[in-house]
């Protein structure tokens, strides 16, 4: 779980209690100083590094270690807010694979639009949700769903989700949503009908 710009592991976290599934293991990594990159997610990326590459780092380095726990990719679910949200999809992007889920609550893919991933690998049908106010004033519409369109292209489920009027915030459906896909985890589906 990946918070936001200016918040913490803390305010993130607060969301699992929301989630109905105590038993998961809820990891939040603290960006230093609060913020995982300097400048706007639609910036060039490398008006963002060094930090970018050292949060995307940090993002790995949690993989990785879930997976020496016993805990594989298509067992961990990547959740973030806001920052934490254009953290998490990059993530993905740049290290596709089966993951157990991927969920960005108002974020987007982090560089200008337009902006060529060409890795190996596959999403391997990974249930991605993406959910997004169409009044966020930082995260435009048109950003999440060019998002929705490379994780797609990367082999994701996806299921977007834009809300009328809503800000920067996240709302109810967007926690239920989570929970099913934590629920299909648990179970041992791990897949999401795309929706959109």
């Amino acid at each position: 779980m990946v918070h936001g710009r200016g918040a913490t592991p803390d305010e993130i976290l607060r969301l699992a209690r929301e989630l109905g599934h105590p038993e998961l293991a809820y990891v939040a990594p603290r960006a230093a100083g609060q913020t995982w990159y300097p400048h706007r997610f639609m910036e060039p990326q490398a008006r963002n590094e060094p930090e970018l590459s050292s949060a995307l780092r940090v993002i790995g380095g949690l993989v990785d270690g879930a997976a020496a726990a016993g805990v594989p990719p298509e067992r961990t679910v990547l959740l973030g807010f806001s920052q934490g949200a254009c953290l998490v999809l990059e993530y993905a992007a740049r290290h596709p694979r089966r993951y157990g889920g991927l969920v960005a609550l108002s974020g987007g893919l982090i560089g200008p639009a337009g902006t060529i991933r060409d890795v190996p690998g596959s999403l391997a049908g990974t249930p991605v949700l993406l959910g997004c106010g169409d009044a966020d004033q930082h995260i435009p519409e048109l950003r999440v769903r060019d998002a929705a369109e490379e994780l797609r292209r990367l082999g994701g489920a996806v299921d977007l989700r834009l809300y009328p009027g809503m800000g920067h915030t996240v709302n109810r459906d967007e926690l239920e949503a989570v929970r099913a896909l934590l629920d299909r985890l648990v179970e041992g589906a791990g897949t999401a009908a795309p929706r959109e």
